[in-house]
This record gives structure tokens, sequence and C-alpha cells, in this order.
């Protein structure tokens, strides 16, 4: 590689990631506008296609997608080729806000005061949800008025802005048992509903569009993108950040920082960055020939909501969002282009959703452990779907070819608190080699995990055994996964090893570099987000979840941002 560049142009903060944390920084930091803010990303701008709701599983296919993949293992994704799920992430300004599939759920207020109890002063439920408002602009009318939700900020929540009679059937299946038809983002959050979504006028709001777009004026921020940073420049002595190294075209180039680096890359890549960058666990950097600045738990602590797929119900009616059916179908394209509304409107055919606690049925305050998440179509109803998720081949024709082209539609039980932890690690000291992903899904050692998930896919059929889907002539499709039809169909032993052998990731991984006290051995970032001792050097994105929340993460990161950029005036003197 030829020799460096050093940028002329000194910053006072660099961040690393225009993903959904990195842009939010970027937007609130550059606020001040004594302070020049560098914005680095890896990726490319995103563009209309991409923002088409009904398109988000084809995204992954695509350059924007870093393409991470599972290491095998003996627990789960069994069914998948050379045992490996795929865990699609963002490489592309908005990050993984522009591959996911954008629904919006801030988590439980029990998850954020367990954050605040492990010794996080600041991040229980009183002071976090003040941040939640702050950040929506919340465009669902029954919820616009509600004092838990707020109208004046960057990121626009709508509901789905068109209904399938299948989520229709789903709300009514949810009543007919006794929950709730219920605001998840309220008061309280078990119950069933409409999904709420980061979209505005049925197009994919993402972190970019929402928290960059508006402010494209800006002449304190810099944004450099298809620049991939290589590691953070630390003092050995002093153990000051200072800067980055980052790679464009080739060339590697030198940026400073005068305050601080934010790392926002994201649950995989801001461990990676990390560890390249000599802060991590000495034993594994000195085998990577890496030096050690500072011995700290990165990597460890990964976690992530495991979801059973492929469970799927035949119906007598041409309902399911079938993407055949509808691209042939001119008018939904173009009710789509005329007025963003229509089947494409759906995003990625995920329409409604219900948080169960299951040890509290009747419990309208319950703390969920499980999300059922209602998909209006199946692995069939698009040919790219399956290989979106790494199902093997001849698994997926033996399974699945006998009902190619037919009406169905799916529910992915989610564990929504998990026991089962995992790890990131390098795979050498090339910061262009993806690293190891080792999830460790099903791991736990009371096997509370695969407990719940065979208990999410009891739930799954019960709500489809009620009179609104008996209506649409709804059935299990009961054909047993090859793998597992040595088994007694319908028993524990059979539903278990389904879900070890069709485990999906809905994209929530966290935990990577934890939050937590210094009496805490794990924690990587201290309460303000600030690299135990390194000194200028913070992470602000989902990596420093303690544990996941019961939410799709995508709200909950927004939030982290938003509240890390207020620590960082505050820490530097600036009045809020």
């Amino acid at each position: 590689m030829p020799q460096i560049v050093y940028l002329t142009t000194e910053y006072d903060f660099i961040i690393v990631g225009a993903g959904t944390a990195g842009c939010a920084v970027a937007n609130r930091l550059s606020e001040v506008s004594s302070w020049k803010v560098l914005l680095i990303e890896a990726g490319s701008d995103e563009n209309f296609w991409m923002d088409i709701p009904i398109f988000a599983n084809y995204l992954q296919f695509l350059n924007i997608n870093w393409g991470y993949k599972t290491e095998p293992s003996t627990t789960s994704c069994l069914g998948m080729e050379k045992g490996q799920c795929n865990w699609p992430r963002g490489k592309v300004m908005g990050g993984s806000s522009v591959l996911n599939y954008m629904i919006y759920t801030r988590g439980n207020r029990r998850d954020f005061d367990q954050w605040e109890a492990l010794g996080n002063t600041g991040w229980g439920w009183s002071n976090v949800s003040y941040y939640y408002k702050k950040m929506e602009n919340m465009k669902i009318p029954e919820f616009m008025q509600s004092q838990h939700h707020g109208n004046n900020g960057y990121l626009t929540i709508t509901g789905v802005p068109y209904k399938t009679p299948i989520s229709e059937a789903f709300i009514k299946a949810g009543e007919s048992l006794g929950q709730p038809i219920t605001n998840f983002n309220g008061a309280t959050q078990t119950g069933f509903n409409y999904l709420q979504v980061t979209m505005k006028n049925g197009t994919r709001w993402s972190s970019a569009r929402a928290y960059l777009n508006p402010i494209s004026n800006r002449r304190n921020l810099y944004v450099k993108k298809f620049s991939t940073v290589t590691k953070v420049l630390i003092d050995p002595k002093t153990k000051v950040a200072y800067g980055v190294e980052f790679v464009k075209n080739n060339k590697k180039y030198v940026a400073k920082a005068r305050k601080e680096v934010i790392i926002s890359a994201g649950t995989i890549n801001s461990p990676q960055i990390l560890m390249l960058s000599g802060i991590g666990p000495k034993k594994h950097l000195r085998e990577k020939n890496i030096k050690v600045i500072k011995n700290a738990k990165v990597g460890y602590n990964l976690q992530d909501h495991t979801a059973t797929g492929g469970l799927s119900y035949l119906i007598d009616y041409p309902y399911s969002l079938i993407t055949s059916r509808m691209v042939k179908n001119q008018k939904h394209f173009q009710d789509y282009l005329t007025f963003h509304n229509g089947p494409f409107s759906v995003p990625g055919g995920c329409e409604a959703l219900a948080f169960l606690d299951l040890q509290n049925m009747n419990d309208t305050d319950g703390y969920p452990d499980l999300e059922l998440l209602l998909v209006s179509g199946g692995l069939t109803s698009d040919e790219s779907l399956h290989r979106d998720f790494n199902i093997k081949e001849k698994l997926y024709r033996e399974m699945y070819g006998p009902i190619a082209g037919r009406d169905l539609f799916m529910i992915l039980p989610l564990t929504m608190r998990p026991k089962s932890t995992g790890r990131i690690m390098l795979r050498d000291n090339d910061p262009f080699h993806h690293p190891l992903i080792y999830p460790n899904y099903f791991s736990d050692p009371e096997g509370y995990d695969i407990k719940l998930a065979v208990a999410g896919i009891r739930m799954a059929n019960k709500v489809v055994d009620t009179k609104p889907f008996k209506k649409l002539g709804a059935k299990l499709y009961a054909r047993p996964l090859p793998p597992c039809e040595h088994l007694e169909l319908d028993s524990d032993e059979y539903w278990e090893c389904y879900a070890r052998h069709l485990t999906f990731t809905i994209y929530h991984h966290v935990g990577t570099c934890k939050m937590g006290p210094a009496s805490d051995a794990d924690a990587v970032v201290d309460e303000r987000l600030r690299v135990r001792g390194i000194k200028n050097l913070r992470v602000m994105d989902a990596s420093v979840m303690p544990f996941v929340p019961a939410a799709h993460t995508n709200a909950p990161t927004f939030m982290i941002a938003e509240k890390g950029s207020d620590m960082i005036k505050e820490d530097w003197g600036v009045p809020l």
C-alpha cells in the first residue's frame, strides 16, 4: 500500500460508521457550530429502490450488505448451507436502518431499569423515555396526542399504509385469546397490534434520510464515503485516542481528532475496530500479532433474538404477498409510485406482531419473553427468501417445494430475553477480513432458550387455531422437516430439532462492547459510553447494550445515539 496521506483538516470529533447511531450522532454534534465533525462510512448512498418497503429482503443481495456469516455450530443453524446463518449488516449511508424491516419498538421499561440496576446510572426508563420522545415524529393518528410519544423529532413513525386480511385475522385472533390490542410503545407492552415503522409517506425513513438529509447545508459536518476505518490511533503511553486510519481507493489516510473519536460501527464492526486498535482480550490480540494497549472483554457478551423460521400456514384465499403475483399486477406498482400505498408499502411482508409474557398471560403489564411476528407470505412467496436465510437448497426444495405458489403466511416466534451469549473474534489482523462470529444460539446450560423457542412455536399454532384464522381456512403446513422426521411429529423433541435447523436471526445483535460499572470485569465502556482506560474514545451503538432488550433493536440504538450525544455536549461544557 502506498504512503499514508495525512488530512490537513483537524476535526473536533470523528465518528466511525454512518449507520443508525452514527448519522444521529453526526447531526447532534454538528448542532454546535464551532465543532468540526467528520463522519466516515465504508459504503455508498442509499437510493430510491432501497426505500421501497416490500423489497427489504432483496437488499442483502446488494453490495450495501457486509455479508457476514456465523461460524458453524452444533446447536443452531443446522439447516443452513455449511451450518452458517447469514448475518446481514448495512454497508451504506444509514447502515442497517437501510437493510432492516423498519419495525419500531422501544423495549420494556424493565429492560432499562435493569440496565441502570447493573450500575449504569442514568439509563433507567425515566431517563431514556425522554430521548425516545425527543427523537420521534409520531404520525399514527391514535398515538399523536399520547403523552408517551413525541412529535418534533427527526424520526418519523407511521403505520403500514396497506393491510391484508391475514393481518386483520391476526389481531382478532389475539383478542379471541383474551389479549389486549396495545400500543407496545406506550405504557404497557404485552398484546397484539399492527406494526409501527420508521417510514414516511410509505417509504423507508432511514437514519441517513432522517438525520442527515435535513442538515446537508451544515458547513461544519464533513462526510467521507467509501472509506473503511482500519484502526483508532491511540498514544500507547498516555492512552489518549487522537485520530483514525482509514482506507479509500487503496490509499491509506490519517484523520486527527482534537476532542474525541466515536465508534458507531455496530455490534460486529465496533469490536473488530477496537481489537485491531489494541483494545481487547490480551491473549487473543497477541495471538493475532496486535500490540495490546488495553486488556478488555471486547467482543464478548454477544446477544441476539433467535427466531424459528419457516412455520407456514396455508390459507384458502389469495391474500398472501406473493412477489410474482404482485409484480404482474401493474395497479399495485402504480399505486405505490403514485400514492405510496398498496402491497409494495408492506415492509418485507411484515404486518403485525404480538409481545407476550408466557409466564403471566393474563397480566396486561407483563414483561415479554416472546414475540410473534406475522409475515403475510412464506418462504415460497419469493424465490430469494430462503437464500436470505442461507437455507440449504435441497432441504428447501424437499420441504417447501410441494407448496410453491400457494397462499400462506408465516409466524416467527422470537425469544425476547435469551440467556445464551456469544462472541466476536478476529480472524486475523487484516481489517478487510471478516471477523469470526460465534452467536452460540441455544447454548445456555439450563436449556431456557430452546424451551422458549418450542413454547413460541406452540403459541403461534394456538393463535392460528382460532375462529378468525379458521375463516381463512388457515392450517399448519405439517410436512415433517426432513432432518427431524425420525421424531414424533408435534412432540417437544421434534420442535426442538426444527428450531435448531431453521434458526433465523432478526438482526438484533448487541452487547459486544458492554456498558457497565468499574466493578464489572466484562464492561468495555462506562455509563457515559467512554472506553474504560482510554481517553477521548467512546462507543455509541447497539454494541454497548448490557443485554438485548425486549424490542427490535433499531429504536433503542437511535435512543443511545441521542442520549450519548447529549452526554458528549455535557462533558465538553455545552449547554443542552
